[in-house]
């Protein structure tokens, strides 16, 4: 028996941020592999008009508990979910369900947290900051709580180029930049923003940042871990491969250079593209609530989920991964053939985002104009350029992580606990992971079926000869209209055909020589 499938029976935990991406993740790994576990208690709030038992019935029938379904029907029984809201005082938690919380709850997994990277500052530390602060005031008063473990990022001090596992201090108390947001005037906090994240590249990891620091003011006696994972993508083996949810991130990335709307990117080839499985994610986060609460350590441990140092993977890399799992596996009605480019020169971006991206916007946008549609393309190229731009900051450049809490948690494993939770990301083999996500794209964001690939092959094949008609078509002209008015352009033509072809022959020579 795994030890830690064995701890977790018999106890009741809370989980804040179970609806998202990767709450639903723990919760499924969390009822699969101990199904014994007393109770997984979930706060939830009212969104988009749906009330709390709706989202909680809509999480349910998602996908990913589709494996957990068939091995035990009735899972759902053990998920209690609670009316809360992060950014109230006391989570907006009713004094009844605070105090079955307290009497009830063994550990603690707090995931919830905005992800977005242009969120308003206000907004990111009610969510980031004070949810975490509220949580915090509230398992001080669990009687038998064992472990607090909190859901962080390890791009929270992204400034510095080398990352330890320690808790960095911030440029500001967290307690005085929520008092002082707390009066202040919405236009005016957007004003200072720039001047009171300084170095840090964005709200979400500068609000981490302040979260991870207020955690080491507030925690008290409580035995409390920090998991700081880097780019999450799509899971690795569990509850399936490549199983995706959302835009977020790479997912974005993959899905539009497979629409083949996104033709050019700002990265540096050389660059390590971070990415770790939601599924390793969760499984270092299990373990580590399981270590925290049996080995009580005496300081608070933070690890780094970072496959970079172990098992380094590349922007460039990628490039001809995504072309290769979108040829083998074409979306459906691509807008042109999956072709991006990677590139870190700002001249030769600019120029690829102009030809490649706006100017065929643009004509599709007139071209639906003429046939009495809604133009639209233009509107998504900005929103792609947008999400581009925010993660330039993470493909241009690498960190060096320090992973030393993460090998002894993995040394701490038993052959058995190794097995059901996979943590060790030195046998992830990038070609096969980056295809299983390239296709749980398609499958489960976009919800195509995989019946429809010879189709959409067919019609990949359609549109690479529309393109070679086009630069036929296109090349004819511009002979016409420049070369073959001018003597000049002229010479200049033949002398380059002429080199192309000198070039060919001594190939060619090269070649039968060596044979």
């Amino acid at each position: 028996m795994s030890s830690i499938a064995a701890y977790y029976n018999g106890k009741t935990v809370l989980i804040t941020g179970a609806t998202g991406f990767m709450g639903k993740v723990l919760v499924e790994k969390l009822l699969r592999s101990s199904p014994g576990v007393k109770a997984v208690y979930i706060l939830v709030r009212p969104k988009a008009g749906q009330s709390m038992q709706n989202r909680v019935v809509t999480m349910v029938k998602c996908k990913i508990f589709d494996r957990i379904r068939e091995e035990h029907p009735n899972f759902h029984e053990k998920i209690k979910p609670i009316n809360a809201e992060l950014t109230q005082p006391n989570l907006a938690i009713s004094p009844e369900d605070a105090q079955e919380l307290a009497s009830q709850i063994n550990v603690v997994f707090h995931c919830a947290a905005t992800v977005r990277f242009d969120e308003p500052l206000k907004h990111a530390l009610l969510l980031n900051v004070r949810g975490t602060q509220q949580l915090l005031l509230l398992a001080r008063q669990m009687q038998k709580l064992e472990a607090f473990i909190h859901i962080s990022t390890a791009y929270a001090n992204c400034p510095r180029r080398y990352i330890d596992e320690v808790i960095y201090p911030t440029p500001v108390d967290p307690q005085r930049l929520l008092d002082l947001v707390e009066w202040m005037d919405e236009s005016l906090i957007q004003e200072i923003t720039p001047k009171l994240i300084k170095e840090w590249p964005n709200t979400y990891t500068f609000t981490k940042a302040l979260a991870e620091y207020l955690i080491v003011q507030e925690k008290g006696n409580l035995n409390a871990a920090i998991i700081r994972p880097s780019i999450v993508g799509a899971s690795w083996h569990e509850p399936f491969p490549g199983w995706i949810d959302n835009y977020n991130g790479t997912s974005g990335i993959f899905i539009a250079a497979g629409k083949g709307i996104l033709q050019t990117i700002k990265a540096n080839i050389d660059a390590v593209a971070d990415i770790i499985p939601v599924d390793v994610v969760i499984n270092i986060t299990l373990a580590a609530g399981w270590y925290t609460a049996v080995h009580r350590p005496k300081s608070m441990l933070v690890y780094n989920c970072t496959t970079g140092g172990t098992n380094p993977f590349c922007w460039g890399e990628m490039e001809d991964y995504v072309r290769s799992a979108f040829k083998r596996f074409p979306l459906d009605q691509p807008f042109r053939t999956p072709n991006a480019i990677i590139t870190s020169n700002y001249l030769i971006y600019q120029y690829w985002i102009t030809v490649r991206h706006k100017v065929p916007a643009l004509l599709y946008d007139l071209y639906l104009r003429l046939t009495g549609r809604k133009p639209r393309m233009m509107k998504i190229f900005n929103r792609l350029h947008k999400m581009i731009m925010l993660l330039e900051y993470f493909s241009c450049q690498s960190w060096e992580w320090n992973s030393d809490n993460l090998t002894m948690l993995i040394n701490q494993l038993s052959p058995e606990d190794r097995k059901l939770f996979s943590i060790d990301v030195r046998q992830l083999h990038w070609p096969e992971y980056i295809e299983n996500y390239c296709l749980g794209a398609k499958k489960y964001v976009l919800k195509e079926d995989l019946s429809g690939i010879p189709a959409a092959k067919q019609h990949l094949r359609k549109l690479r000869n529309i393109r070679y008609a086009f630069n036929t078509t296109l090349l004819v002209i511009i002979w016409r209209v420049f070369i073959a008015r001018s003597q000049m352009a002229r010479n200049i033509w033949y002398f380059v055909v002429s080199l192309c072809y000198k070039f060919l022959y001594y190939f060619k020579a090269s070649s039968t020589l060596n044979h």
